[in-house]
């Protein structure tokens, strides 16, 4: 029988750092996904605050995507389009229940369009360019 002596102070030091660690890392992830670019048919690409369903604020005039993050972290777009109430929690009660129908677990919403017109540009080019960028995994899936 082998025993070992174990200085009480430096293990726990070195628990901290571990822990730490673990605690710098899991936010350096998380912020990774806190943002998320789509790009439209026209190759324009729009940057989206990402939320998860249950914890997005409440939200103002403004474009979105439902998506469904999968067990490997890739995010699928469920539904695009816009919620234009000039109240917040109704837009937000609009985008839950939409993303609860849909199976959705987040929201990515982009807050960047200058009007309601350049709003529904901006649906139009994500809407399309997620019809050509499903069609061609179709196709090469078909291969």
């Amino acid at each position: 029988m082998v025993a070992r002596i174990i200085e009480l102070a430096v293990y726990r030091a070195q628990r901290t750092l571990a822990h730490e660690e673990t605690a710098r890392r899991a936010a350096q992830a998380h912020e990774a996904t806190r943002f998320h670019f789509w790009t439209g048919a026209s190759g324009k690409r729009y940057v989206h605050s990402v939320y998860d369903l249950v914890e997005c604020p409440p939200l103002p005039a403004a474009n979105y995507v439902l998506v469904r993050r999968d067990s490997n972290g890739r995010p699928h777009a469920l539904s695009i389009g816009r919620v234009t109430s000039s109240v917040p929690s109704l837009n937000l009660a609009e985008l839950r229940h939409r993303g609860a129908e849909l199976g959705a677990n987040e929201v990515h919403v982009h807050l960047l369009a200058e009007n309601a017109k350049v709003g529904k540009l901006i649906e139009f080019d994500l809407r399309t360019g997620q019809v050509d960028t499903a069609m061609s995994r179709f196709a090469g899936q078909a291969h």
